[in-house]
């Protein structure tokens, strides 16, 4: 093989790896970002659209869609463990829309739910007003600013 041919193989497999790096470092801080909606919001999130009516998951997913406008629509396999959890700590209820068939189960609120969504209401409140401030404030900076 021409020894120009084995130099641009080199140089673009070496290109190509530094571009797969990029965006695998992109996907790595989308997630990261998706985390702090998964991992903190979700949860109570969860909590609130039970405390207005009983429903299953797959209406939870779709109801937080409409409530943020298509903006976060998390996936199903997001909220079923936490139904899961929440389940088995007594936070909610579930049971089957037709105890024969078992299609659809749907989760309601308990007491110790109610007094869990008004803990985490309380405790995230002052964090969720910092975070707004913060993205405010470099949203500001980045896109304001000139």
């Amino acid at each position: 093989m021409d020894k120009w041919i084995l130099e641009e193989q080199k140089r673009l497999y070496k290109e190509y790896k530094e571009k797969l790096a990029e965006l695998k470092k992109v996907e790595n801080e989308k997630k990261a970002v998706g985390q702090v909606f998964t991992k903190g919001l979700l949860p109570v999130y969860v909590l609130y659209i039970l405390s207005m009516e009983p429903t299953n998951g797959n209406d939870i997913s779709r109801r937080i869609g409409e409530n943020t406008n298509g903006l976060w629509i998390p996936s199903t396999g997001g909220i079923y463990p936490i139904l899961k959890t929440f389940e088995k700590d007594g936070v909610i209820s579930g049971s089957w829309n037709d105890e024969n068939k078992k299609i659809q189960k749907i989760y309601s609120l308990t007491d110790n739910g109610k007094l869990e969504l008004e803990n985490k209401k309380c405790l995230l409140k002052e964090k969720i007003e910092e975070s707004l401030q913060v993205f405010k404030k470099i949203y500001s900076d980045l896109y304001l600013s000139s």
